[in-house]
């Protein structure tokens, strides 16, 4: 009996000790390099973004932050590598709403499950987008431009950079709310689609505000409101859907960090804080303005959770409305 008890204790100990060993494991998250897959070629807006957050990262997490650009199919090929990671809490994901909403309702054939396969921890920066017209227009407002193509339904044109892309989607749905009927011209990439805006080829486009906001200083195109809840300071005069007469109307791109879904909670949680640190910094936030971007304040678990289901119903109503498929 005296052997079988000093047996049962020495497993005891060793249980503990295993327990032990296992709970420092975890509490030294992270041991290693973290990588930032990011799938935007090197220099654009979510780039220089996922560069200075990675940066900060890592002084937050004392390792090493290591950004990875994976470009093509529209995210689809970056998305899937993070997807099909090891849950671990060392593969991140610069997501976005092309990623994580608009994808998986676009395409029929993807290899990923936005829902299933990850879980956004964050959601950092929304891009703003604006509203910009020909100069030939004879409008200044966006109240002016709805008026004015009323007039004229089925006779003015408005740009975008391709079916499907958020900016076309945010035009479709800026006509449902104005009830403006303008035809569709997609262009390949923002340089032909502003292009075809200054030759009045096109009447009205609405594009990120990083790409715009030079010909809107340069009196090439007028802005005629931006999408956000809120005034921007870099168009500080130029008012919001909502206050042009179209209330509750909001439109933007996002960017956050999501990780694949079966992460554990206690890296997630952990990964979540650091983000959350780096997002509540006056000069990270101040850095991001003149590129447009809108650095948001830091959101839990259930509030990200819902701020991209609303961001999907928000887009699915669009896209069924349309009738829009890519494949």
């Amino acid at each position: 009996m005296l052997k079988m008890n000093r047996w049962l204790g020495r497993a005891a100990a060793a249980v503990l000790a295993c327990a032990a060993i296992a709970s420092q494991a975890r509490a030294a998250f992270p041991d290693r390099p973290v990588k930032l897959v990011v799938p935007y070629t090197p220099g654009g807006a979510a780039d220089q973004l996922s560069r200075v957050l990675a940066e900060r990262l890592s002084r937050e997490l004392g390792q090493p932050v290591v950004v990875e650009n994976k470009p093509g199919a529209n995210t689809m090929i970056a998305a899937t590598q993070v997807a099909r990671a090891q849950p671990d809490g060392y593969t991140l994901f610069l997501a976005s709403n092309a990623s994580m909403v608009l994808n998986p309702m676009l395409y029929q054939k993807i290899a990923y499950d936005a829902a299933r396969d990850f879980r956004v921890l964050s959601v950092v920066a929304e891009l703003p987008l604006v509203v910009v017209a020909n100069n030939a227009v004879p409008a200044t407002t966006l109240a002016q431009f709805v008026s004015y193509a009323k007039t004229r339904p089925g006779k003015l044109n408005y740009a975008s950079v391709g079916i499907g892309n958020p900016l076309q989607l945010a035009t479709e749905l800026l006509k449902s709310r104005t009830g403006v009927d303008i035809a569709h011209i997609p262009y390949n990439g923002s340089a032909p689609a502003l292009s075809s805006l200054m030759a009045n080829d096109t009447q009205l486009m609405v594009d990120v505000i990083s790409t715009s906001l030079p010909l809107v200083k340069e009196n090439k195109i007028k802005a005629l409101a931006v999408t956000t809840a809120e005034r921007l300071p870099v168009l500080p005069d130029v008012p919001t859907v909502a206050e042009s007469g179209f209330p509750g109307f909001r439109a933007a791109t996002w960017f956050g960090i999501a990780v694949p879904q079966a992460t554990p909670a206690a890296e997630g949680r952990a990964l979540q804080a650091a983000v959350a640190r780096v997002m509540a910094q006056p000069d990270f936030r101040e850095r991001f303005q003149t590129l447009g971007l809108v650095i948001q304040a830091p959101r839990d678990q259930p509030e990200t959770d819902r701020y991209v289901a609303e961001d999907r119903e928000r887009w699915g109503a669009v896209i069924q409305a349309n009738h829009i498929k890519l494949d």
